[in-house]
Parts: C-alpha cells; sequence; structure tokens
C-alpha cells in the first residue's frame, strides 16, 4: 500500500507589508510643518524643534543629519548661515543653508544644559551611544507625524530629507537646483528621487507662454 506525499503543512504568517505603505515616502507639506513646530513650541521641547528645523534644513540623509556634530553649525558664539558635511554615502560635501528660524532653535537647544560638553548635536540619552541612532530618529519622526494626525506609515526619516526640495521643484522646476541641494551626482538620480513624470514636464511647459 502507498503512502500519498501529503503538501507539507506552514502555518500561516502576515505579510510584512500588510497594513504599511511601502515605496517612497511621502514629504511634509508646508501646512504639516508648521503645525509640528507649533506643537515642538507650545511643548517647549528644545531638542526636538531644533531636530526638526535643521532636518527640513539640511535635506541630509538620517545618518548624516544624527551624525553632525557641533562644530559643523556653530563657529565663534554663534550658528552659521551656511554649513557644509561630508555625506556618508557619497564621500562627498553638501552644502545647505541655515534659516533664521532654524539658527534661533538650534541657538536655544545648544545652550540648553543638556548639551553641556556634547560634541555632537544630537546627543543620545543611551550612554552606550554617543548621539541619536537612525533607529531613535525614527521614532521621533514618527510621534511627530502622529503629533498631527497623519498616517505613520506613509512618512518617514526621508519624508523630511524630500520637503523642502519637493516644493522647491514645485515652485520653479530647476531640477538641476535640487540636484545640488541633495547631493545627487546624477540628475536621472534626482528625477526618480522627485518622481518627476510626463505630467510634471507638460504642466510646467502650459505655464510657458511665447
Amino acid at each position: 500500500m502507498t503512502i500519498e506525499t501529503l503538501p507539507a503543512l506552514r502555518p500561516a504568517r502576515a505579510p510584512w507589508n500588510k497594513g504599511r505603505i511601502i515605496g517612497q515616502k511621502l514629504p511634509l507639506l508646508p501646512k504639516h510643518v508648521w503645525s509640528i513646530c507649533v506643537r515642538l513650541e507650545l511643548a517647549d521641547n528644545r531638542r526636538d524643534l531644533a531636530l526638526f528645523n535643521m532636518a527640513v534644513d539640511s535635506k541630509l540623509r538620517g545618518c548624516d543629519l544624527v551624525g553632525l556634530r557641533v562644530n559643523d553649525v556653530y563657529a565663534a558664539g554663534h550658528v552659521k548661515e551656511r554649513a557644509s558635511v561630508t555625506q556618508s554615502k557619497t564621500r562627498k560635501p553638501v552644502r545647505f543653508e541655515i534659516t533664521e528660524t532654524t539658527r534661533l532653535a538650534l541657538e536655544r537647544w545648544i545652550k540648553d544644559p543638556e548639551m553641556i560638553g556634547s560634541e555632537y548635536l544630537w546627543p543620545s540619552r543611551v550612554h552606550a551611544s554617543p548621539h541619536l541612532s537612525t533607529r531613535q530618529h525614527a521614532r521621533i519622526m514618527r510621534d511627530w507625524v502622529l503629533s498631527i494626525g497623519l498616517e505613520p506609515s506613509a512618512y518617514g526619516t526621508h519624508s523630511m530629507r524630500r520637503t523642502k526640495v519637493a516644493q522647491i521643484y514645485k515652485k520653479t522646476g530647476n531640477l538641476r537646483a535640487v540636484q545640488l541641494l541633495l547631493g545627487h551626482t546624477k540628475m536621472d538620480s534626482t528625477v526618480r528621487y522627485l518622481g518627476v513624470d510626463l505630467e510634471d514636464a507638460l504642466t510646467l511647459s502650459e505655464g510657458i507662454e511665447l
């Protein structure tokens, strides 16, 4: 008598991406930026306010943002108007502006008692780490998004990198400027990053009259 081979039984597992929005993370809109800033100011959360503003202004990847040192942005008793850091991914320098609002937030944070003797701009409260980890940064970002009622799976730390350049491209259509601000070596990378398609090109073209 032969014994038929039965299929192996495997426990049912939920797909890893169930309930998640995968793909590129959305940039924050100006109203979202304003709402988060107001909440952080009302809570007198100096670190998070400075971190949030700096993330928007610098357009840095999360790993470069959390690794910033005080002397990268602060010299001669003042926060710099422009700064430059070497990107960990490309090993190439990228420059960015620090707006007045961000400079004020940074000055308040740098003078905070928590910052005494710290070499890094965002010191970690975990003794094993000298500065915030990218994982800690992601959790902080999730709290910001939740505080204004957004779906957290649609946003991430890369949303901060895209927020300002999305508005620059929307208002100017200048891909070269966006490429320089992001520190991309190839224009194709910038095009994919912004999700530029034929519809965007047609919209820009319609706004030009000869």
